[in-house]
């Protein structure tokens, strides 16, 4: 089974716009984009290996992709408390922060965020396990300074999917 891209982006896009309105309603315009990426691997001559992002096109089960979300304060006041989400589709498995990105606080409900050490899942015959990588619903990152008018950044998550 092949998924196009466009419908993973689709979902993601959503639930940055969700979370990010309060920040641009109260502080100014935020633009964020959302985009599936792909690595592709390239031995080099050097014998060492090449490694590059493209934008995915079509993924397959088992494909590992890596979710990039950018964001720029194109107003001209700062924005505080900005928060970017990104809710995981039931289609993909979250795996780990992508390299040099910080690490999001995840979620295994939607509701509660945390590190992944710290989540528990309900039992349906009650009580608790620990959650694994495979419980994440949903990741989010809280900028702890303000994003000045013109400033930019990118933040990113690796997963596989299902």
């Amino acid at each position: 089974m092949t998924i196009s891209t466009s419908t993973i982006r689709r979902s993601v896009a959503v639930g940055l716009v969700a979370v990010t309105m309060p920040a641009i309603a109260a502080a100014g315009p935020l633009q964020v984009t959302s985009s599936v990426m792909v690595e592709h691997r390239a031995a080099a001559a050097d014998g060492t290996t090449h490694v590059a992002l493209a934008k995915a096109t079509k993924v397959a089960p088992g494909d590992r992709v890596i979710f990039v979300t950018t964001y720029t304060n194109t107003g001209k006041q700062p924005i505080a408390d900005l928060v970017l989400a990104d809710p995981i589709p039931a289609s993909i498995a979250y795996r780990a922060p992508n390299p040099g990105s910080p690490a999001p606080e995840v979620s295994v409900d939607g509701r509660t965020y945390g590190t992944l050490a710290t989540l528990r899942v309900a039992l349906p015959a009650g009580g608790a396990r620990a959650a694994t990588a495979d419980d994440v619903t949903a990741v989010r990152w809280r900028l702890s300074d303000a994003l000045a008018p013109g400033a930019h950044g990118e933040r990113a998550f690796r997963a596989i999917l299902k």
